[in-house]
């Protein structure tokens, strides 16, 4: 489309003008038109007024004229008559006659110019009028092309907002498809340290009913990042003399890995332990409880408390067999037999019995707490998602920044664990 170009008459800088300066323009013609129309009727009636003032003028001197030489030859004929009745009359008659025919001739030549200043008043009506619908014949064809000029403009604008539009949509969509893969990133992420976060506090909390079960053992953590067991435990008798050691490593995983196993045998070897043991919430496959798996001990967090006394008492007692030089083979045999015994199986079975029932409780109580979160994690995608179309709606009729519809904080992630 041709733009509409203007020229400044001073520095002669072209420009295109606005919306507000074209509607300026506009305004200014407008009132050109106006102030020049009139400006042409009042020339036109002042031109009818003087018209009308030389013709009254005109006729009043005609009138004059034609009374003053009626009264002239009025006077003259009767002093004529005066003088010569009978000689002049004929003489004044002729005159008179003359001087009539002289006044007709007059006023038909002035009928004949008042008829050609007429003639010339109405050619000039008539071209002011062609002259008019001219100029309003311009300025409708200048209103037409100025009104097609608005519209393509208008048809253009419309189309660069549509192009806008499209491109903010897909730029709304492309930052969709971005912030829901940083939310699947940011929940994986979230998820895994979760899970780390969950090992963590089963470690703390063992290190917790280890310390609080056995006040006389000393009770080592092992920091984040150093190789090694995560928890020691360091047995002493009742004369504060170190007997032994017991490490654990604490999992909290849904599959159970075989290298845990040789893992922890070394460094067992490398501490000098006596027992190694596994507390974790998943077993083996050929496991369904507590129970020992190549040299280590396997058992649950609700069982590591008797496993722990267990352990503990045997060692203890290995060690009083050692340090003892008076029928230490009958006391060895003594602790063998006990611990294939009957008395230490079913003492073990209630203890089994008895945690397995609270595993079974508190599995049950984990299963209902986690179909609450996962129903009000429903609950609030479905909310995020509804409040997602509505903020997409109003941003695309009222702008980006028009309205904050933000559920959340600007700096605070939205993530659903």
């Amino acid at each position: 489309m041709a733009a509409f170009i203007i020229t400044c008459p001073n520095c002669q800088h072209q420009f295109e003008p606005g919306d507000s300066m074209r509607d300026e323009i506009q305004k200014e013609l407008r009132t050109q038109m106006l102030d020049w129309q009139n400006k042409k009727d009042q020339e036109f009636k002042l031109k009818e007024q003087s018209f009308q003032q030389l013709l009254s003028d005109q006729e009043k001197e005609a009138a004059a004229k034609l009374e003053e030489e009626k009264k002239k030859l009025q006077a003259e004929l009767q002093d004529s008559i005066r003088k010569s009745v009978s000689s002049d009359f004929e003489n004044q008659l002729k005159m008179l006659e003359q001087t009539a025919s002289d006044n007709a001739e007059k006023l038909k030549e002035s009928r004949k110019k008042e008829l050609e200043y007429l003639q010339k008043e109405q050619a000039l009506q008539n071209r002011e009028a062609e002259l008019q619908i001219n100029i309003q014949r311009q300025l409708m064809e200048e209103r037409e092309k100025l009104k097609e000029q608005l519209i393509k403009e208008e048809a253009e604008r419309i189309s660069i907002k549509d192009q806008e539009y499209q491109l903010r949509v897909k730029e709304l969509e492309k930052q969709l498809e971005d912030q829901k893969r940083l939310a699947e990133e940011m929940r994986r992420k979230s998820e895994q340290g979760s899970m780390q976060l969950q090992g963590e506090v089963q470690e703390l909390m063992l290190e917790e009913l280890l310390a609080s079960s056995f006040p006389f053992d000393k009770i080592e953590e092992v920091g984040k990042g150093v190789r090694g067991a995560d928890c020691i435990q360091i047995v002493r008798n009742q004369f504060g003399t170190e007997t032994g050691k017991i490490i654990y490593e604490s999992k909290r995983t849904k599959d159970f890995s075989t290298d845990w196993i040789e893992k922890l045998k070394n460094d067992m070897r490398s501490l000098g332990a006596d027992v190694a043991v596994i507390v974790t919430q998943a077993f083996p496959k050929d496991m369904e409880r507590f129970g020992e798996k190549d040299g280590v001990y396997i058992c649950t967090f609700a069982e590591v408390k008797s496993v722990a006394l267990v352990l503990r008492n045997a060692i203890l007692k290995v060690w009083d067999a050692k340090k003892s030089q008076d029928n230490k083979g009958d006391k060895m045999v003594m602790l063998y037999d006990y611990l294939i015994g009957s008395e230490f199986s079913e003492q073990w079975k209630a203890i089994r019995e008895g945690f397995m029932s609270m595993k079974l409780s508190i599995q049950r109580e984990r299963d209902a707490m986690e179909k609450l979160w996962k129903a009000r994690e429903k609950q609030l995608e479905k909310v995020l998602l509804n409040a997602a179309h509505i903020k997409g709606s109003i941003e695309g009729i009222a702008g980006a920044d028009a309205v904050n519809l933000n559920l959340t904080d600007d700096n605070e992630p939205l993530l659903l664990d």
